[in-house]
């Protein structure tokens, strides 16, 4: 593949009319573009992992169940929602 080389302009003097370095945006704080280290995560690799939790099948039935009811309770307030609109645009709108 072809290197591209740097374009040069006759205007151009290298000063900085308008910088775009936002305080807590990630190539402000020192990411790889800055070459700067690349930040670490918090947690130790070489620490174990959390122990993990087992559940029995009483208890998995019992979230599953969780789940389930709150993702009808969101569907049925869309359903509910779509129903009123339809009702509206009968009976007040397109009347």
């Amino acid at each position: 593949m072809k290197k591209r080389s740097k374009r040069t302009y006759d205007d151009d003097d290298g000063r900085v009319i308008a910088p775009m370095n936002v305080e807590g945006m990630s190539w402000s704080l020192g990411g790889h573009a800055s070459g700067a280290e690349p930040r670490k995560d918090k947690r130790d690799p070489s620490a174990p992992d959390q122990e993990e939790i087992s559940l029995t099948a009483e208890e998995k039935r019992a979230v599953m169940g969780g789940v389930f009811a709150a993702a009808l309770l969101i569907a049925g307030i869309f359903v509910l929602a779509g129903l009123l609109f339809v009702l509206f645009c009968v009976f007040f709108w397109l009347k």
